[in-house]
């Protein structure tokens, strides 16, 4: 029997690519998902598409720039399952260009989503788990978390402070599990967030080798499925022929 079977995972960034992705293969495997995105509709269409398979999935539109909308989100899952197993905080921008280009606004937007979005999910989600005794928090990094590359540079500070924001988090919890994912190159949307021309180009160039989003969901299974005293703090999946 799947140790997943009756786990309630709740995914932020479930209505594409590496959430969406995660959320099937966590369903196929026996997990309660929750699934959270702005796109509503996609967030309908896919929880049904599990239910149809004889999977668990409930959906709300959640936005992780808001504590409030956040907290909202963890207290729906609640009330659909009883509790909170695991958390994953996979909702991510990333609209590359050079530091010269003065995208300001796009600079923030990634410290709202990729910053922010990952606090208010622990924010809402460690006193729920405190009070259960239990709990596990998956944060989605990326190869970008551990070097930086040209047009990227706000992208990587957000994914390396993912990284320290985990490392905190671990240490200081006893009873909390926390997984970092560091994907490299993956099938997903997440470049389309692009504006720039010139990095547009150069993403496209560096996404020609990329793997599958559901790889990064059997990470994220294989990090949930442990025992309870085992915690598997980081695991960076790359594609096989890339250098990244």
């Amino acid at each position: 029997m799947s140790e997943l079977k009756g786990k309630v995972i709740v995914i932020t960034g479930a209505s594409s690519g590496i959430g969406e992705a995660a959320a099937k293969v966590l369903a196929e495997r026996g997990a309660q998902v929750v699934l959270g995105a702005r796109r509503g509709e996609r967030l309908v269409t896919l929880a049904a598409e599990i239910n149809a398979k004889g999977g668990a999935a409930r959906q709300q539109v959640v936005d992780v720039t808001d504590l409030a909308s956040v907290e909202a989100f963890l207290g729906f899952a609640q009330q659909e399952f009883g509790h909170i197993d695991v958390i994953v905080n996979n909702a991510g921008v990333m609209p590359l260009s050079t530091l010269d280009a003065l995208k300001i606004d796009e600079w923030n937007r990634m410290i709202d989503v990729n910053i922010r979005g990952v606090l208010h999910g622990i924010a809402a989600g460690l006193p729920i788990m405190k009070r259960q005794g239990f709990g596990h928090f998956v944060n989605l990094s990326s190869i970008g978390g551990h070097a930086v590359y040209p047009t990227a540079a706000v992208y990587c500070a957000t994914k390396y402070a993912v990284l320290a924001i985990s490392e905190g988090l671990r240490q200081e919890n006893a009873d909390i599990r926390v997984t970092v994912i560091s994907p490299g190159v993956t099938r997903s949307e997440l470049a389309e967030t692009i504006t720039d021309v010139g990095a547009k180009q150069a993403m496209d160039d560096f996404r020609k080798i990329a793997i599958e989003p559901e790889a990064i969901g059997r990470a994220i299974a294989f990090a949930v499925e442990q025992p309870g005293d085992v915690d598997v703090s980081e695991i960076i999946v790359r594609p096989t022929a890339s250098p990244y």
